[in-house]
């Protein structure tokens, strides 16, 4: 048993190493040779599945069309923000930066099959108790998972579950950005102009269910991360996590009141 678990390591390892090479080279482009930045070697445990899971196969018939599944996985995604020190907030270096850093991010994750997302990119000025007005940039991102069974490489073991992806995405992002604080804290010269501020890294992860679905603890106690399809006089028109009430919806899974 020892020595089949060694062989997949030890590709592991060579992958990490191989992934950890193309992350240095962009490093060098985002920091402007301020640092590398290195790809940890392992990514930590894995989550637990949650509970909204273990979904049934059950459907429902909605009249004049097919079958509808009375359960759905949530659409669930960790989003991120992060600030850094920045340029002059009119600078082109803030904009290029911006590109770097969800390039780096989007390579990091490239073998989980996760993608990232800039929500959003705004400059401030900040003052500071003792520095007075500095430049900040405030990243918001979203990391959500693929489906990797249509990607170039299908994935059907256990170790493709989204949660277990995003979880893997997580720590890996976590790391990214604490590894940057080690690496500033060695400098002997100045800091760079655009760096991060450590302590800024914040995470929330975040339920939604499709359209024509929503949870609810009251109706199913059993399953409360469930999204469970609307029933006859409620609907969801977004990606939310609740049915809404609507008396001339007659449907079961129902996106719109009319």
């Amino acid at each position: 048993m020892e020595a089949s678990a060694l062989g997949p390591a030890r590709r592991g390892r060579r992958r990490t190493r191989a992934a950890g090479s193309l992350l240095s080279r962009a490093a060098i482009l985002l920091f402007i040779s301020a640092f590398l930045v290195r790809v940890p070697s392992s990514v930590g445990h894995l989550v637990r599945l949650p509970r909204g899971f273990r979904l049934t196969k059950d459907s429902v018939k909605i009249v004049g069309s097919t079958h509808f599944p009375a359960y759905r996985e949530p659409h669930y995604y960790y989003q991120f923000t992060a600030r850094y020190h920045a340029a002059p907030c009119n600078s082109i270096y803030n904009i290029s930066f911006e590109k770097k850093l969800i390039q780096i991010l989007s390579k990091l994750l490239l073998d989980l099959s996760c993608e990232i997302s800039l929500l959003k990119s705004e400059c401030h000025h900040v003052k500071m108790q003792r520095a007075g007005l500095q430049n900040e940039l405030f990243f918001t991102f979203s990391v959500s998972s693929l489906d990797t069974e249509k990607g170039p490489k299908p994935c059907t073991d256990h170790n493709c579950e989204p949660s277990k992806r995003l979880f893997k995405a997580k720590n890996l992002i976590e790391r990214f950005f604490n590894q940057q604080v080690e690496i500033l804290g060695r400098r002997a010269e100045q800091l760079p102009e655009i760096y991060y501020i450590e302590g800024t890294l914040q995470m929330v992860w975040i339920n939604r269910c499709f359209p024509g679905y929503g949870m609810n603890v009251q109706q199913h106690p059993k399953c409360p991360e469930c999204c469970v399809i609307c029933s006859p006089g409620s609907y969801n028109p977004r990606d939310g996590i609740h049915c809404l009430q609507c008396n001339s919806s007659l449907v079961y899974g129902a996106k719109t009141c009319l």
